[in-house]
């Protein structure tokens, strides 16, 4: 099971590194970490701060973007192209099919955010007084080797942009030294961004698993939403809208996940909210990331088994 899971989630992130809606988001969140720098030069002595609050708030939202569209045409391109058919005419399950397209999705994400993450902490190094020449030899180290995994792997180049990805946010890391707080709360949002965009996946795959990519993109996005109001809707106040509003805004924060927990306070970010670390914080979101997709990929797994292509 797992190799053939492996195979599918492979696929999958090699077709969708290829798509060119993913690459103008990815432009697109880019230009967000440069227009940071524009914003930042009109604070007063906060130019750290903003670098780092935009490019947080850029890592969920593109991140969650980039899930939305991924799991709304991934499914749905193998049934307009019929390629789905040789492939479960092996021997696989549909639901191994199906977990694997969800985790192809997922690796495609993770490294959407850890790019974006390690341009956000250059930035930060480059405005917290980092040596420019020193963020530039480590920039033009990563795309050196960025350029030797290429030529080195020509059957597996696609690849290649994983494991260096990684790499990249972890030099980045250790460049933006000179600004501490704001690196933690770069980290942090980026772990709960892919925790995030872990759920909003798991919830596109099961609305792909029975309806056209129009209503799975739609019907995504409107969690998206009301899992981001989640605190909002189960504290109605029932004197100004009335007991049962109230009680059906508690009943949705119950059923849809809580999205806000994944987009917590700047303090809660650097540790400074008494009686809740930042990084245990973090793991139990995590945890509850894991809960929501084990049950959403199990019913979309039963979903999936029961429908018919023809």
């Amino acid at each position: 099971m797992p190799a053939r899971v492996l195979a599918i989630a492979l696929n999958t992130y090699r077709e969708a590194v290829r798509m060119r809606v993913l690459l103008g988001v990815f432009a697109l969140a880019l230009a967000t970490c440069g227009y940071s720098l524009v914003v930042a030069s009109l604070s007063l002595h906060n130019e750290a701060r903003v670098v780092a609050d935009l490019g947080a708030a850029a890592l969920s939202l593109y991140g969650a973007l980039v899930a939305v569209v991924l799991g709304s045409t991934s499914l749905h391109r193998e049934l307009e192209h019929k390629t789905i058919f040789p492939i479960l005419s092996r021997p696989i399950r549909r639901s191994e099919y199906l977990v694997g397209k969800y985790l192809g999705a997922l690796l495609t994400v993770v490294v959407f955010i850890a790019i974006d993450a390690a341009v956000v902490l250059g930035l930060l190094a480059l405005e917290t007084g980092q040596a420019p020449s020193r963020v530039g030899v480590v920039a033009l180290a990563m795309l050196a080797l960025l350029a030797a995994g290429l030529r080195q792997a020509r059957r597996a180049r696609t690849f290649v942009v994983v494991p260096w990805s990684l790499a990249l946010a972890i030099a980045a890391w250790l460049t933006c030294s000179t600004a501490t707080d704001e690196r933690q709360l770069v980290t942090a949002a980026s772990a709960l961004a892919v925790c995030e965009v872990a759920i909003v996946a798991a919830l596109a795959t099961l609305f792909s698993s029975f309806s056209s990519p129009f209503l799975t993109a739609a019907f995504t996005a409107m969690i998206f939403v009301i899992g981001r109001r989640a605190d909002t809707l189960a504290h109605l106040p029932p004197k100004v809208l009335g007991a049962p509003i109230a009680a059906v805004g508690a009943g949705v924060a119950r059923i849809v996940p809580n999205l806000h927990a994944y987009v917590p306070p700047r303090a809660l970010l650097l540790g400074q909210v008494a009686g809740t670390p930042v990084w245990p914080y973090v793991s139990v979101a995590a945890l509850h990331a894991a809960f929501y997709v084990t049950a959403l990929l199990a019913a979309s797994s039963v979903v999936f088994a029961r429908r018919d292509f023809l």
